[in-house]
């Protein structure tokens, strides 16, 4: 990661979040104590949205050797955008809304790859969750062909409070998962709608399982049991675009 996507020092990360820049996450020492670090931790209170994480030195020091003073803050490389704001004004539009969400997604070039998927087929957003998830930076924005720059992306805090409101607001969410009782191609995949696509390794969490209106599967007929998360919210995406054009 490149020094000017990083803001390190104690003082100029305060200086950050209180002048609101957008702030991915934030890497702390794991033993940081100081009167300085004490101020920080006052002003991350107020902002509960952005990420901590401790962590030791070492790492620390792999992304910089200039005095960082044990923190180092992530810039985000968008400004993310909130679902309800998204699913208002697209029903305002008079269109259906078509949201990807991605739970458990934590590889950058898949990440990448889904979003430039989504920008090519009208996708309206990318829904991602605030913890344990990709974020948008500049490995995803390169493999995405520079999508990321003007596909919205929605990062919640709750993912699940978040598909309540989907379904609330009459939109409808199916999980692409090899629970899946139906095949991809024999579902419903038109009008206000929400795919949402599962980590490789542990697929979609129970949780939003519960709470789907439908689970479907893609036919794997080889000996490797799953598809790449990219290839396959490809098929989703484009099943649901001949759908709709049919």
């Amino acid at each position: 990661m490149k020094e000017n996507e990083m803001i390190f020092g104690i003082r100029a990360i305060i200086e950050a979040i209180e002048s609101d820049k957008e702030i991915d996450k934030i890497i702390l020492k794991k033993d940081l104590q100081s009167e300085l670090s004490h101020e920080l931790f006052e002003v991350l209170r107020s902002h509960p949205l952005i990420q901590v994480q401790r962590v030791p030195l070492e790492r620390i020091n792999k992304y910089t050797r200039k005095n960082h003073q044990g923190a180092i803050a992530f810039i985000s490389s968008t400004h993310y955008q909130r679902v309800e704001d998204l699913v208002q004004n697209i029903f305002e539009e008079g269109k259906d809304p078509f949201f990807i969400i991605l739970d458990g997604v934590t590889d950058v070039r898949n990440f990448g790859a889904i979003a430039r998927t989504c920008e090519c087929a009208g996708v309206d957003a990318i829904v991602i969750p605030f913890r344990g998830s990709v974020s948008v930076g500049a490995d995803a924005i390169k493999t995405s062909a520079g999508a990321l720059h003007t596909l919205p992306v929605c990062k919640e805090k709750n993912l699940v409070q978040t598909v309540k409101y989907l379904k609330a607001s009459g939109v409808r969410v199916v999980a692409a998962t090899e629970k899946g009782d139906k095949v991809y191609t024999d579902t419903d995949l038109t009008g206000p709608l929400a795919i949402v696509m599962g980590a490789e390794d542990t697929g979609v969490s129970p949780e939003i399982i519960r709470l789907c209106d439908d689970l479907v599967k893609i036919p794997i007929n080889g000996k490797i049991s799953s598809l790449n998360v990219s290839v396959a919210a490809g098929v989703m995406i484009y099943e649901s675009i001949r759908q709709r054009q049919k």
